[in-house]
């Protein structure tokens, strides 16, 4: 496997301070390391979180992206170490390709996973 700087604290930091993966938002990832994920890259958080919200869906079936947003508000989170503002075109397309494809119709009903979000910690005890 190739390195990659997500490894780092900051990229070229060499030091392996950031995430244990090389791939943003991972399924398999540690919660640490999805935190890590959401501050280094938070408008594909936001898209994640849109996809929740208007079908229902969880990143995982243990966590969602909006309960993992509100725990790094309010209790912390990784130093990002950078953030990537995700501005250029490929992710402009990739907003377009969710949002067209959030405007067909569910697979599924969006109600059976859209329940109430689940406590992290105590300083998140309260899901909204």
């Amino acid at each position: 496997m190739a390195y990659s700087w997500t490894y780092d604290s900051a990229p070229g930091a060499s030091d392996w301070s950031g995430t244990s993966r090389s791939c943003s938002m991972c399924v398999f990832a540690s919660k640490r390391d999805v935190l890590l994920s959401i501050g280094r890259r938070p408008r594909l958080a936001d898209l994640y979180a849109e996809v929740e919200q208007a079908r229902g869906d969880s990143f995982r079936a243990d966590w969602r992206i909006t309960d993992l947003t509100r725990h790094a508000e309010r209790c912390g989170a990784p130093d990002p170490g950078v953030v990537c503002p995700d501005d250029g075109p490929e992710f402009t397309a990739l907003e377009e390709q969710v949002r067209a494809a959030l405007a067909k119709e569910p697979r599924k009903e969006p109600e059976l996973a859209r329940r109430g979000g689940r406590a992290l910690c105590d300083g998140c005890a309260t899901p909204h």
